[in-house]
């Protein structure tokens, strides 16, 4: 007997369905965000900041980047609580998410602080600018314009990666599917509709990224 594919479900379920994908660009939009402030904020710590600084930021960084991202949710939602630290699902996905990112985007954007010639931190210093100045103004931008298709690609990665939120119940894309095929009994059709979902998202965002990043570093025009 072949099987019957069955899609009359969505009429249903599209509700469920957007709220999933609001959740989810919520958590990208966040994460991104303050993760890559994170990132950023880590990198200068290790590359221009007190040697005081940089070894508990690299240890926070090799930390993050050497263990599972869902080990990571586990222990913000299910670990904290040991220590007194009560959090809800969503905020705990939130933190999770801004943690993760942002280590992975310390060793992106740091990258592109090391190539930097040495010249613009001396012009810097000519101009009597403090280490912080000399970053901010003449060292942040090259920098980031650099690595930006290789942060832009974390970002969609760790959209991609917020999938694991719907394992504490945050009701996510993911969450709405495993709702959904626990009703409807149609796993195949929910998660191919659920797969498409997170490729248009995907693809969106790269982009957004894309398009960003032309608006923050317009290209020189040559003379």
């Amino acid at each position: 007997m072949s099987y019957q594919f069955d899609f009359g479900w969505l009429a249903d379920y599209w509700p469920q369905i957007l709220s999933g994908i609001g959740v989810t660009l919520r958590l990208t939009l966040v994460g991104g965000v303050l993760g890559v402030g994170l990132g950023v904020a880590c990198a200068w710590a290790r590359s221009l900041g007190p040697k005081g600084l940089r070894w508990p930021v690299s240890a926070y960084v090799e930390m993050i980047r050497n263990t599972p991202f869902l080990i990571q949710l586990f222990f913000i939602f299910f670990g904290l609580p040991g220590l007194g630290v009560q959090l809800d699902a969503m905020t705990a996905a939130y933190l999770a998410m801004i943690l993760n990112l942002g280590a992975y985007a310390c060793e992106i954007v740091r990258a592109g602080i090391e190539a930097t010639p040495r010249g613009q931190f001396e012009a810097g210093a000519s101009l009597a600018m403090s280490r912080i100045q000399t970053f901010r103004h003449v060292v942040l931008a090259p920098s980031l314009q650099r690595i930006w298709p290789a942060l832009s690609s974390q970002v969609v990665i760790v959209m991609l990666g917020s999938a694991v939120v719907s394992q504490i119940a945050a009701q996510d894309l993911t969450f709405v599917a495993n709702f959904i095929q626990s009703r409807n009994f149609r796993a195949f059709e929910t998660y191919l509709v659920s797969t498409l979902v997170y490729l248009v998202l995907a693809v969106l965002l790269r982009q957004a990224m894309r398009l960003l990043g032309g608006a923050i570093f317009p290209r020189r025009r040559a003379a």
